[in-house]
């Protein structure tokens, strides 16, 4: 690809449906035909991760793994070992705040957001005996799982390194003036023409207050936010996240927004789903170590006694 896509000025815009959400691409180029080009390049390999890692495609490489990989190594592909192996390393390192086996219990809670009705008590301890991190093993390019019937979601993770991976893509032709959104994670490549970054708004969970709306600008980085403003159930007067607390079972119940900054959105996207879970455990200062830890960045804001409260680090 020449230096005039590389130094590209002309904005091109485009939406596509995966992974239950709009994947949004935005470049800059000279040459919007070439632009297309890669346009729809970032976007089929968004699909081929979304056959490789949905849990809402019946035939995907992860439901596939699901039934065939118990009590046995099953090969996978690099995609699924890359995206598991992160996600085992932060369940290890959080003590199975994150979890991406909980799979089981997450589907009763989507079943609840759409009748209205918990789930019971026997239900939820039926599905909790399904989960687990550490009955998931990977070896060299294999996996194994302990259990039968358990079901990995890889909802907080999926998305983040598919927007990586779209991005990659547009680098690759040429294009490196970009960024591709997957609803609250975005990845971030070089600065418009002119500009220092990408401006980006960071908004309260508390949507009628602006006291903590922020713009950032980013390059060469990822953001994800993850709360319970759009994906909730409220039940007898108490408002359940779709975020599940692995130690109760339950969607989270505490008013909890945050955001992760970070150079990839494979790491903002888990980050914030478990800074999110450590917050209800241990408080906003635990999530914040968590996420300085992975050489992030990473603010909170919850409802606590009627407050808004703000933590940044």
């Amino acid at each position: 690809m020449g230096a005039a896509a590389l130094q590209g000025s002309e904005r091109i815009e485009a939406l596509e449906p995966h992974m239950g959400t709009m994947f949004r691409i935005v470049l800059y180029a000279d040459d919007p035909g070439a632009a297309h080009v890669a346009i729809r390049a970032a976007f089929d390999r968004v699909g081929e991760l979304d056959s490789e890692l949905s849990d809402y495609i019946p035939e995907s490489e992860l439901n596939r793994v699901c039934e065939t990989a118990v009590g046995r190594d099953v090969r996978i592909s690099d995609d699924l070992n890359t995206v598991l192996r992160a996600s085992q390393s932060l369940a290890d390192r959080t003590d199975g705040a994150f979890d991406v086996t909980l799979g089981p219990v997450i589907r009763l809670w989507r079943s609840a957001r759409q009748t209205g009705q918990l789930p019971t008590a026997d239900a939820l301890a039926e599905a909790a005996a399904r989960t687990g991190y550490r009955h998931l093993h990977l070896g060299t390019g294999v996996i194994r799982l302990d259990l039968p019937d358990m079901q990995l979601d890889l909802g907080a993770i999926a998305k983040g390194y598919a927007a990586d991976e779209g991005l990659r893509v547009l680098r690759d032709h040429g294009f490196p003036r970009a960024l591709v959104a997957a609803s609250g994670d975005i990845a971030f490549g070089d600065a418009p023409p002119g500009k220092a970054g990408w401006e980006t708004g960071v908004d309260s969970i508390n949507a009628s207050s602006e006291a903590f709306t922020e713009v950032l600008t980013l390059h060469n980085a990822a953001i994800s936010t993850s709360g319970d403003t759009e994906q909730y159930v409220e039940i007898g007067g108490v408002r359940y996240s779709h975020i599940v607390n692995p130690k109760t079972g339950a969607g989270l119940t505490q008013r909890i927004g945050v955001t992760v900054i970070a150079a990839r959105g494979i790491d903002t996207d888990e980050l914030s789903t478990a800074a999110s879970v450590i917050t209800e455990q241990a408080g906003p200062a635990a999530a914040l170590a968590l996420i300085e830890q992975a050489g992030a960045h990473g603010m909170i804001v919850l409802q606590a006694g009627g407050e808004w409260k703000k933590y940044a680090r």
